[in-house]
């Protein structure tokens, strides 16, 4: 099993920045796909970015491609997500996720481990 905490969420005022971090244990993610989510209520989780072992091939969302940058740290089993130029819109709950796969994966039905979530609110 793969434990995943999330941290670094809080609260901001449009066109500033955070950085979440997602600290893992138990199993090393090294070998694993990584990936950030974000949920608000009514809808549905969706894929904010996601990177391959490699650390080299990634995807990001349209609605946040050019603001946010995935990275990870295979050494510290950690991956981060750079938010940068934050609007209301990118409020809501955003979750660590991680699956053993060869390709990069953007459905939540793929990855098989989650953190608990943090916080991201976005003030006018």
């Amino acid at each position: 099993q793969v434990q995943l905490v999330e941290s670094g969420g809080g609260l901001v005022q449009a066109g500033g920045s955070l950085r979440l971090s997602c600290a893992t244990s138990g199993r090393s993610s090294s070998a694993y796909v990584m990936s950030w989510f974000r949920q608000v209520p009514g809808k549905e989780r969706e894929v904010v970015a996601a990177i391959h072992w490699n650390g080299v091939t990634t995807y990001y969302a349209d609605s946040v491609k050019g603001r946010f940058t995935i990275s990870r740290d295979n050494a510290k089993n950690s991956v981060y997500l750079q938010m940068r130029s934050l609007k209301p819109e990118d409020t809501a709950i955003y979750y660590c996720a991680a699956d053993r796969s060869l390709r990069v994966r953007t459905s939540p039905t793929e990855y098989d481990y989650w953190g608990q979530g943090t916080q991201v609110t976005v003030s006018s």
